[in-house]
């Protein structure tokens, strides 16, 4: 199982397990004694279990193994590399799927139903054109490369209706050098930092919701954004995977990924920003840091906001921009995966145009239109209901 199993975003040494309550307390490693003790802590239990050579996972792998692990403990067979192709139907009912496995087509036959969970369509190129806002369309994406609408297009050649297929789950995020996308999450609440349009503007609150915070990118059309950050938010704070107190990684600049300069002025030269726009963007937040609230955007009044931010600070996420060298850092509007779907009930069963269940027909997860329609409710927000709903079709299909 664990050779087939995806591997973390973030590369972590052997042995080492982060929660994400863990996660947390590092980002303050440099700013609070609990951030040191978890680091110590932490340090300690990985040498420990490389010593015993132990491999643990956390977070989404350990989901993913205890599931792979009941599955295998109720002898439930796993195909893996087996793209599905279609759906059977008899009469106006599913019976079953086509699918294909080390090359060759197979008709598998559904006594009681079939449930697609085969994530959303994030990396069809195809299809983010055809659906997805113009500013959402590159794809910047999180999702597991065989995320390709497979299950929604099959859904749709039976009948059946999709919904939100217009949205995703966003995130604003980092397309580094080599290619990998680093979300950001944390970053956002780092203070001595802001998030500026092309232009040299500040225009939202950058702590809120990561969806949020794309919805309100899209809605004002910016086709990417600027994290702009001091040496101070550098010396403390962790950025893209990168510790604090170091320089961002070369290759970050040679590709333009990331901009550095002695003066803001400077800095607008390099990134393209109007320097009066961004000079006045940098002094407004400046004084509202000192100040100790955001009466633009009220970054830093609620609870999530403060979540990833400084404790040490009077507001978490708020602190002023005034250390040179200052840093700027692409960022483009990301996702983690499409909110778009095929329309389900409450049984999980998938309805046609008319709002009626296609008979043997279930989804789940990304495939299924999200649950949550265009809002976010919190980490978990797609893990939670595919599992739920998961569960709630295989009832309604095990009744059948």
């Amino acid at each position: 199982m664990a050779a087939t199993q995806r591997g973390n975003v973030f590369s972590v040494p052997g042995g080492l397990v982060i929660t994400s309550a863990d996660y947390v307390k590092l980002n303050m490693v440099t700013r609070t004694w609990a951030g040191r003790w978890t680091a110590f802590r932490l340090g300690v239990k990985a040498t420990w279990n490389r010593l015993r050579r132990r491999r643990l996972v956390s977070l989404g792998q350990s989901l993913v193994a205890r599931l792979r692990s009941s599955l295998v403990e109720a002898g439930v067979p796993v195909w893996l590399d087996t793209p599905l192709l279609d759906l059977v139907r008899d009469g106006d009912q599913v019976v079953g799927a086509v699918i294909e496995h080390e090359g060759h087509p197979y008709r598998v036959r559904a006594r009681r139903g079939v449930v697609i969970a085969s994530g959303g369509f994030e990396r069809n190129e195809a299809m983010r054109k055809e659906y997805l806002p113009e500013v959402g369309r590159p794809d910047v994406s999180g999702g597991v490369e065989s995320n390709t609408g497979d299950g929604i297009v099959a859904g749709q050649a039976v009948g059946a209706a999709v919904d939100l297929m217009d949205d995703a789950w966003w995130m604003p995020a980092v397309r580094k050098p080599e290619g990998r996308v680093h979300s950001l999450v944390s970053e956002r609440s780092i203070p001595n930092s802001l998030i500026l349009t092309p232009e040299g503007e500040r225009f939202t609150n950058e702590s809120s919701p990561y969806v949020t915070f794309v919805h309100e990118q899209i809605e004002r059309g910016h086709p990417y954004l600027w994290f702009v950050q001091d040496q101070t938010a550098r010396r403390r704070y962790p950025f893209g995977g990168i510790v604090p107190g170091t320089d961002l990684p070369q290759t970050w600049y040679d590709a333009g990924t990331a901009h550095r300069a002695d003066s803001l002025a400077e800095l607008a030269g390099l990134t393209g920003m109007d320097p009066e726009a961004l000079e006045s963007a940098v002094e407004r937040f400046n004084d509202l840091a000192r100040a100790g609230h955001d009466d633009d955007h009220q970054r830093g009044d609620s609870a999530y906001d403060r979540y990833y931010g400084d404790p040490t600070l009077q507001n978490p996420v708020l602190g002023p921009l005034t250390r040179a060298p200052y840093y700027a850092v692409r960022v483009a509007p990301g996702d983690l995966g499409t909110k778009g779907g095929l329309t389900t009930d409450e049984r999980g069963r998938v309805l046609d145009a008319a709002g009626e269940p296609i008979t043997g027909l279930y989804a789940a997860g990304n495939a299924s239109a999200a649950v949550m329609g265009n809002d976010y409710a919190g980490a978990g927000a797609t893990i939670g209901p595919a599992m739920v709903f998961g569960y709630i079709a295989a009832r309604d299909a095990a009744r059948r």
